[in-house]
């Protein structure tokens, strides 16, 4: 696409955008912030001092914070990151709660007025170079079996190199666990793998189906420490082609698998002894909590259970209107609900709660690692992925660590059982075997 050129700007208009930047940033930024994050101009301006700070806004060109706050929405803001607008040095988590008070400082219609007033005085900014991905386009009836492919090729199908340069070494892409905040991601990723497969209570020779299962992770583990038969689904391609490569090179092709498959098309007799779903149950949609239970409930034997891992929104929070920057670029048609209507689906398909564990600091530790391995192989990313992509995972990571610091999001471990016709769970009476969790 051609790029339109524009007018350059003369050093009065130049000088006279910079005086109007530096008025904004004093009516939008409280003291508090001003300790967190400094902002540092297209010439070399910086507000408040040159005193070091956490992190620092880079903006640009004159017309930058019109880009970012013009038109008021998560979207923009994330837009204008991603497509240069601004940088961001430092610690990017520390912009978030910068956020927060700049949304708590234009709240009521009259403050909005107020600043959209002094953005319109500053100058557009220059035509932006989109791209190689761009956001989402989706096609067809929102989580049918067709649509919900093409949203989760967008998000896994970018190149698998580009996942393996910052998740651990078994390309676990879900919140791990941490025995302490000083674990290393490797090993508090196969910590909750362990953690998992003893939730579940596996025993050699049962059959194991994991529904979303990635890079096959945990079907992995599972065969390798538990003796299973572990069958993984997937909707992406080059995660199942990876994942079977590993499984053949472990020597566990015979009972281990990952398939390409939707969990609604799934149709075993035999039934399974263990059903686990770590990471993908976002993507299904409220909506459709009925089906994915119901096919759960299907899937598995009497006395089975199922270990349902899932990122939850609050149920206090009022819902977001317009598009969010997740839904246009991370994760389309991604859908959080509260724990209370997941747990509420479950029963009603049939499930018998019997554990519910909140993991939300240990997300928080996760997403810490991977920003700041993300960050550290920046350069290698650019082999695999174009810029804009990068700062799409960099500042979605960010931006989520910093919603389970503050609690906004949370997500759940509910472990769910199939009693058989005479109401017999098949468990223990204490969970005395899940602890203490030993190191794998």
């Amino acid at each position: 696409m051609a790029v339109v050129e524009k007018p350059m700007q003369t050093l009065d208009q130049a000088t006279e955008a910079a005086r109007r930047t530096l008025q904004i940033l004093e009516g939008l930024f409280d003291a508090d912030a001003r300790q967190r994050v400094g902002v540092l101009l297209w010439d070399g301006t910086r507000w408040p001092d040159d005193a070091p700070r956490p992190a620092t806004l880079v903006l640009n060109h004159p017309g930058a914070l019109r880009a970012m706050f013009l038109p008021g929405t998560e979207l923009a803001l994330g837009e204008a990151y991603i497509y240069n607008d601004f940088d961001i040095l430092g610690d990017i988590e520390a912009v978030f709660s910068l956020a927060d008070a700049l949304a708590a400082a234009t709240s009521g219609w009259r403050k909005k007025l107020l600043a959209a007033r002094d953005l319109l005085r500053l100058p557009p900014g220059p035509d932006r170079q989109h791209g190689r991905r761009g956001p989402a386009r989706l096609a067809g009836k929102r989580h049918s079996i067709q649509r919900d492919r093409q949203a989760v090729t967008y998000h896994y199908d970018v190149s698998n190199d580009f996942y393996a340069l910052w998740l651990d070494r078994r390309m676990v892409y879900s919140c791990a666990y941490f025995q302490t905040a000083d674990d290393d991601l490797d090993t508090a990723q196969e910590q909750k793998l362990e953690y998992i497969c003893r939730k579940l209570r596996l025993r050699p020779g049962q059959r194991l189906l994991d529904i979303g299962c990635g890079w096959g992770g945990l079907v992995l583990y599972a065969a390798q420490h538990y003796g299973v038969d572990a069958t993984g689904i997937t909707l992406s391609q080059p995660q199942a082609d990876l994942a079977n490569e590993r499984i053949a090179a472990a020597g566990l092709a015979g009972r281990c698998r990952v398939e390409v498959r939707d969990y609604r098309e799934l149709d075993e007799p035999e039934g399974y002894d263990a059903l686990v779903s770590v990471g993908m149950f976002e993507h299904v949609g409220a909506a459709l909590l009925p089906t994915y239970f119901a096919q759960a409930w299907r899937l598995l034997k009497p006395r089975g259970v199922f270990l349902n891992h899932g990122i939850a929104c609050r149920a206090t929070d009022a819902p977001q209107h317009g598009p969010s920057f997740s839904e246009t670029y991370v994760f389309p048609d991604g859908e959080l609900t509260p724990i209370h209507v997941t747990l509420r689906a479950a029963e009603e398909a049939g499930f018998e709660v019997r554990d519910v564990e909140s993991l939300r600091e240990h997300y928080t530790l996760t997403l810490r690692h991977w920003v700041r391995r993300l960050e550290a192989q920046h350069e290698r990313a650019l082999q695999f992925v174009d810029e804009p992509t990068y700062r799409v995972w960099r500042l979605y990571m960010s931006g989520s660590a910093h919603g389970f610091a503050t609690g906004r999001l949370n997500v759940y471990q509910a472990l769910l059982v199939r009693p058989d016709a005479q109401g017999r769970s098949g468990l223990p009476l204490t969970r005395e075997d899940w602890y203490p969790l030993i190191r794998p």
